[in-house]
Formats: structure tokens, C-alpha cells, sequence
């Protein structure tokens, strides 16, 4: 009987995960927590959820032909969820992607480009 707690425990864990989605400038790659995004999860990105570390955001970076074409960071949200289960998600994975959103990097996206009130791009970005 533990252990079927435990395989049940153990798979909530293991399946908690974040999606969105990118659009991407044709002939470019994307890279977000350095990690390639292979062109057929651009539709569908699931990843584990994240960590307070990126609260900020994730850095991401797209590449067109071996050269950097653009860096910057991805705006995260909090995940409410986090708070209910499982009961250890709101100190280890409290933070996702921006939900039912697709982040665009073929025009202004205020979850990719933000600009200040100036209406310049932020620093960093």
C-alpha cells in the first residue's frame, strides 16, 4: 500500500509541468535557459515549472545562422497552483510561463519587448 502512495506521489511531481508557446522569425532558432527549442515545440513548449530564480523572467536568445540576433527575457508569472499542490511547488516551482500566450518574436510583444513609459525597450531587452 505505501508504495502505490508513493508511485502515486512520485508521478505528480514528475508531471507537473508549464506550456505556451513561441513565434518564430523564419531561418531563426530560439533558445530559452540555453536550451535549443526545436522548431516542432514551437506550437507546444512544456518544460518543468521554474523557480523563484526567475521571477524577472527567462533569458532567451534567437540565432540566425550561428550569430546572436537578440537576447533578452521572457516575462514569467506567478503559478497560484503553486500554493495547493503539491505542497512543496510554492517554494521550489512557484513561477510559469505567461498563460494562454504565445509569445511573438516576429512583432512588439509586451511578454518579449516591454518598452518604459519613454517607449523605449527596457534595459536589458
Amino acid at each position: 500500500m505505501k508504495a502505490v502512495v508513493l508511485a502515486l506521489l512520485l508521478s505528480v511531481f514528475v508531471s507537473c509541468s508549464i506550456t505556451t508557446s513561441f513565434k518564430v522569425p523564419e531561418g531563426t532558432d530560439l533558445y530559452v535557459y540555453e536550451q535549443k527549442v526545436p522548431k516542432w515545440q514551437h506550437k507546444k513548449y512544456e518544460r518543468s515549472p521554474m523557480t523563484w530564480g526567475t521571477a524577472a523572467g527567462v533569458r532567451y536568445r534567437l540565432e540566425k545562422e550561428g550569430k546572436v540576433v537578440e537576447t533578452g527575457t521572457l516575462k514569467t508569472k506567478f503559478r497560484v497552483v503553486s500554493i495547493f499542490w503539491p505542497p512543496v511547488a510554492l517554494a521550489y516551482w512557484p513561477m510559469g510561463f505567461v498563460k494562454n500566450h504565445t509569445y511573438d518574436f516576429t512583432k512588439e510583444d509586451i511578454y518579449v519587448r516591454p518598452k518604459t513609459k519613454s517607449g523605449e525597450r527596457a534595459e536589458g531587452f
